[in-house]
């Protein structure tokens, strides 16, 4: 079983498990062989039979076997979450989280492993530990607890030594870091000291060109503004006289519609038109009187 990667110990509890599997599945076989031979010596007593009589014996065992299979399948489930309750409720109590893959559970070439595992090993442990153990899992002995607990403080305590060393590197480089900058201070310090003088001036000559700068285009922003100023002036007066024109023209316009509306009142063909309407209001009137007469209630 060393492909498995089980020690010693491991290795008795899996022969232990697998000892007590092979006892439980014989005996379901053992059941199933009694079902087979109690329907012959009940059942088979006659020399011809019915198909109605076979189908009956065949339903009824086959109901039997089915309950038998399906008990030792209901079974082999239930003992195996017992089993993974025992080995969760060890590992919790040193602090360890199990994992499990079920797809291995159906890997074929693992399977014919431990099939090869019950052929063989199996055999020739079972004659080496005679000695009947218990079906429950063995505790971890206090030395294991100890020895668990030394390797994790060796761990910590190399890891603590890794973290210390590279916490003095970084203080080695930050040290170094530090001088430079002072170097560098020191140094600019200096280059300022010595250009200072040189820096005012090309500072002052800068300064008095941009207020040369300033002072013309402010004079340019006064001098457009005036010209604006005269432009927008002219506009207004635009404006206004443009409106009052508009007004003298409307005005006249007026005057033009009243005048040719009078000449149209004095031709020949407005007078007739007139007295045509006159007529014809007196006939509508005429006729409403009528219709009046003759109805009425409308």
């Amino acid at each position: 079983m060393a492909e498995f990667g089980f020690n010693e110990h491991h290795q008795n509890e899996v022969i232990n498990y697998m000892r007590f599997a092979r006892s439980k599945r014989v005996l379901r076989l053992k059941t199933i062989d009694s079902c087979f031979e109690e329907l012959k010596d009940s059942r088979l007593v006659e020399e011809t039979f019915t198909v109605d009589e076979v189908r009956e014996m065949l339903d009824g065992l086959q109901a039997v076997v089915r309950g038998e299979v399906e008990m030792e399948l209901i079974n082999t489930a239930h003992t195996n979450v017992l089993l993974l309750r025992q080995l969760f409720s060890q590992a919790e109590k040193f602090y360890l989280r199990l994992q499990s893959d079920i797809s291995e559970l159906e890997n074929r070439e693992l399977l014919e492993q431990v099939a090869e595992f019950e052929k063989t090993d199996f055999k020739s442990t079972d004659k080496i530990n005679q000695e009947s153990s218990k079906p429950k899992l063995a505790p971890l002995n206090e030395g294991g607890v100890s020895e668990l607990l030394n390797k994790e403080i060796a761990r910590l305590q190399e890891e603590n030594d890794k973290l210390k060393g590279r916490l003095r590197t970084i203080e080695s480089q930050a040290m170094s870091a530090l001088d430079e900058k002072t170097k560098a201070e020191r140094a600019l310090k200096d280059l300022k000291k010595v250009q200072g003088e040189q820096q005012l001036a090309a500072q002052s000559q800068e300064i008095s060109s941009l207020e040369d700068t300033v002072a013309a285009l402010k004079e340019d922003y006064e001098r457009s503004l005036s010209a604006n100023a005269a432009s927008q002036k002219d506009l207004q007066e635009n404006l206004i006289s443009a409106k009052h024109e508009l007004l003298r023209v409307q005005e006249q316009l007026a005057l033009a519609e009243k005048e040719l509306e009078k000449k149209f009142q004095q031709t020949a063909a407005y007078r007739n038109m007139k007295e045509i309407l006159t007529k014809k209001n007196e006939q509508i009137k005429e006729i409403r009187k009528r219709l009046q007469r003759y109805e009425p209630n409308e």
